[in-house]
């Protein structure tokens, strides 16, 4: 085992962040210590590296940033009673607390006292990431490798759009970032239809089309609300999945849901947004969800399930490659807009 190792390290409190030789992380003995296969850059990420609001108020540095990944497991520590060296895994990266309210009434994943590994805890941007066992997820044989960096966002949009009943509904997604495109595959596999995409940026919307969208709307060209109205006979979208976070894609979301339809919403905005109360969600029986994260492990099992089945064709949405050196490179990609899941390979071997 190697003393030290390669990783990504948010050290100044400044925008961007370096490639380091670290410690290898040491375990506790109920913990396994994974060797990173790949990691995929995440929103998140951005945040981070640009140093903004949000970061400059949650973060204590320095820190190797990074949350979504797969890899095989090295070592374990001597508690460790499920997992062995040589499993293939990735992690769900939330630490619940075990004992507030939500963790004790199996809802650890709004746990109120949650902690984020790649936020809270070094993440994993490295080549070897500390997880504790009760957070891994060994991944199924039959799953493509690449698939299992990627798991944690899937698992937002299997969350989101499971959130209710779908098949043989009319989908509105607003917003095609890489979770919003996971939720019109995941809504397409569960019988969604027709499952209309919204998004402003070109490249996002040759995506939208691949992953299997019956109609993209582009905001920025044309009333996105009257869109999908004309596209569902005046009635509006069964099930609205807001995925943008973006206050105007917010309201519009609202708008076109139909009377006594569901809106689940995932993205988050910057600052509160002004709804319609009255019209939007109290005179039209509006169900409202708000969504966070993956329910632990409940979203998991029904992820890999539709993995397995091969109902979901995620390959479009892996963009780019790239040794994990290149961080920098893959993070000004995703800022373009030009780019969707960028996998880094600590190795350097794609």
């Amino acid at each position: 085992m190697p003393a030290t190792m390669q990783a990504v390290v948010k050290a100044g409190r400044e925008p961007g962040a370096e490639v380091r030789e670290v410690g290898v992380p040491e375990i506790g003995p109920q913990e396994v210590l994974v060797r990173v296969r790949a990691a995929s850059i995440c929103g998140t990420d951005l945040h981070i590296y640009n140093w903004d609001r949000w970061a400059q108020r949650r973060l204590r540095l320095p820190l190797i940033f990074g949350h979504e990944f797969c890899g095989h497991v090295e070592w374990v520590g001597e508690k460790v009673v499920a997992t062995k060296p040589g499993d293939f895994v990735s992690a769900e990266m939330h630490l619940a607390c075990g004992h507030c309210f939500q963790c004790l009434t199996g809802q650890r994943h709004i746990c109120q006292n949650v902690r984020i590994i790649g936020i809270d805890a070094d993440g994993c941007f490295a080549e070897f990431v500390r997880i504790p066992e009760s957070n891994i997820w060994k991944i199924d044989p039959a799953i493509p490798m690449e698939y299992g960096a990627i798991l944690d966002p899937l698992g937002n949009a299997v969350h989101t759009v499971l959130a209710g009943e779908v098949a043989g509904l009319s989908v509105a997604v607003t917003g095609a970032g890489p979770v919003g495109l996971f939720a019109i595959a995941v809504a397409k596999a569960c019988g969604g239809g027709p499952v209309l995409a919204t998004e402003p940026h070109p490249y996002r919307q040759k995506l939208a089309w691949k992953m299997g969208a019956d109609a993209v709307i582009d905001p920025s060209s044309s009333d996105p609300v009257a869109e999908v109205l004309r596209l569902t006979q005046g009635i509006g979208a069964d099930v609205v999945l807001e995925m943008s976070g973006n206050p105007l894609g917010v309201r519009q979301a609202f708008q076109m849901l139909r009377r006594g339809g569901r809106i689940s919403l995932l993205g988050i905005p910057a600052k509160p947004v002004e709804l319609d109360l009255a019209n939007d969600v109290i005179f039209k029986g509006a169900v409202v969800q708000g969504i966070n994260g993956r329910r632990v492990f409940d979203t998991w099992y029904r992820m890999q399930a539709l993995l397995k089945s091969g109902a979901l064709k995620l390959g479009p949405l892996i963009t780019d490659r790239m040794p994990l050196s290149s961080f920098e490179k893959g993070i000004h990609l995703l800022l373009s807009g030009n780019a969707s899941k960028i996998l880094l390979y600590p190795d350097g071997k794609q």
